[in-house]
């Protein structure tokens, strides 16, 4: 893939996040994908540390679910906007199909009359499967991960 391809990529999955496109954003993961958001600066895994999100595909497909019936936390509902910069490739492997990449963004969410303003990077472990490009892993580095932060309803 070209920084060029792997960039539509990244920018396509945020856009499936900010129109509440869940069903196509889940079927950008593989099989055995991890959604991590760590709780700390350089954090080394998410089994042995507490983190703000941990989640295989059974944990975001049940997310998904909740957010769609519209729980008490949901009303009003949330929307978010993600911004991101252009994603840098950390690594590419052309002939296993892999990628590493890190982008800087920043997020906001929206419910009712309150503002959530976040900013790190995101980093996405990328693969070709069956022809397809998915997401292994996808990190999300807060730049105040270890702050007290309120509720996140949605997807960074």
């Amino acid at each position: 893939m070209t920084e060029a391809e792997i960039a539509r990529f990244l920018y396509h999955e945020a856009r499936l996040l900010d129109e509440k496109r869940w069903d196509e954003w889940y079927a950008l993961f593989t099989e055995d994908a991890l959604y991590w958001v760590p709780l700390t600066r350089g954090q080394p895994d998410g089994i042995d540390h507490t983190s703000l999100a941990y989640e295989d595909r059974l944990l975001l497909q049940l997310r998904i679910a909740r957010l769609r019936s519209l729980p008490p936390s949901q009303q009003p509902e949330s929307f978010s906007q993600h911004v991101l910069q252009a994603p840098e490739i950390e690594m590419a492997d052309d002939g296993t199909g892999a990628w590493r990449t890190r982008t800087p963004f920043c997020y906001a969410e929206s419910r009712g009359d309150a503002m959530l303003m976040l900013a790190g990077t995101a980093e996405h472990h990328l693969v070709r499967e069956a022809g397809a490009t998915k997401i292994r892993l996808k990190r999300v580095n807060l730049v105040n991960c270890d702050a007290a932060l309120p509720s996140i309803q949605l997807f960074l």
